[in-house]
Parts: C-alpha cells; structure tokens; sequence
C-alpha cells in the first residue's frame, strides 16, 4: 500500500535533526512543517524573508503578510525574524541551510534533480530551487515513485532541463526510500512502503539499484 502524501511527509520529518536549519519547497515538502517530532528543535526558513516559521494558522488566525514561499499563509514564532530576500538567498548560498525538502519532476540515479520547467509548458520559473541545491548542506526529494501518465520519475538521466547537477543524498517517494551515491552514481533501496514490494519497486523505476535493506 503507497504511502499517502502526510505519511510521505512524515517519513520525511524523520531527516530533521536537532539544531537544523530547515528550508521546505512547494507542494508536499510543506506538510512536513506537521510531523517535526516533539523532541527535537528545527528552525524553519523561507527564501522570501523568514526565519522561524510557525505552524499553518487556524482560519481566525491568518494574517494574509504571512506567506511562506508557496503563498500559502503561515504563522510567526516569539522568535521569528524578517529579512530581505536577498539576505535569505545568503543564507542559502553561504550553506548555512542544513536540510532542504523539495519537490522533483525527475531524479537521476546520480543525483541530478530537474524539478522547475517542462518544455513547452507555461511555468513560473526556477525561484530559489538552484540555490537551495547549490547551497544547501543535504537534500531530499519528496515526491510521488511515477508521473500522473505512469512515467518513472526515478531515472538514468533526467530527460528535463537541471536543477542541480549531482545534488540529491535522498529520494522518499509514496512507495520506498532510495539513498543516492552522488560519487558513484549508484542508487541503494533502504526502506518500503507498507505492503509494497520488490517487484512493485523494479517495474516502477527507471534506473539499476541495489537492495540495500536490513
């Protein structure tokens, strides 16, 4: 049985260490603003200006200032900051971000991540993905295992534009979790989804990898 996005999340959340400073991109990477474990203190960032994110607000709560980088409204801490963007992409690009979650349309077995432009498409554009993969300390990809047409995501070589060449340490999809050797170029199968099995696994990606579970 697949993982559904909030258990996608919540596996992700497991990265998170204590003392992190965090960036989460568009989409299903924000959802893991839900599930950091209560033991363990991050700091959330946003490339648009913030450092210290709250939690998504109630509906008597929101403040329509308080976006994150996908527009979607947030809440502040007693300890959040506000800076320029320029200020935040310093942030990024001086590698003082422990961990980013992202997004990805396509992963290569070594690494590579396209995750912002489908030709022929009409899309907004980069933002802070290239700097964040740039800059960043570790990256993981979150992200259904196939397209909404049934494509493998996980591939030999991405067939889109680059992101970030040889930037992705993991991949946590709705079926299992790979590990990338951005040396080797090898990618390492580590954990399943509940009920998902091998076969599932070796039919739905788009590279050579190894079992490497306990």
């Amino acid at each position: 049985m697949a993982w559904t996005r909030d258990q996608m999340a919540a596996r992700a959340a497991l990265e998170l260490r204590d003392g992190y400073y965090v960036n989460l991109g568009i989409g299903i990477p924000t959802l893991v603003a839900n599930h950091i474990p209560p033991d363990i203190h991050v700091v959330l960032q946003s490339e648009n200006g913030m450092l210290g994110m709250g939690p998504f607000p109630y509906e008597d709560e929101v403040d329509p200032d308080l976006i994150n980088a996908g527009k979607q409204t947030i809440s502040e801490l007693p300890t959040s900051s506000y800076f320029s963007s320029a200020e935040s992409f310093a942030m990024i690009r001086g590698g003082h971000i422990d961990l980013t979650i992202l997004g990805a349309m396509e992963v290569a077995a070594n690494g590579d991540l396209a995750n912002w432009t489908i030709p022929g498409k009409m899309l907004k554009g980069m933002g802070g993905a290239m700097d964040l993969v740039a800059g960043v300390k570790r990256v993981v990809v979150l992200m259904d295992h196939v397209s909404k047409s049934g494509q493998p995501k996980i591939l030999e070589q991405c067939t889109l534009p680059l992101t970030g060449a040889q930037v992705v340490d993991l991949i946590i999809t709705d079926l299992c979790v790979f590990e990338c050797d951005k040396n080797s170029g090898g990618l390492a199968l580590v954990e399943l989804a509940s009920d998902v099995t091998f076969a599932q696994i070796a039919t739905s990606t788009g590279a050579a990898f190894r079992d490497a579970r306990p």
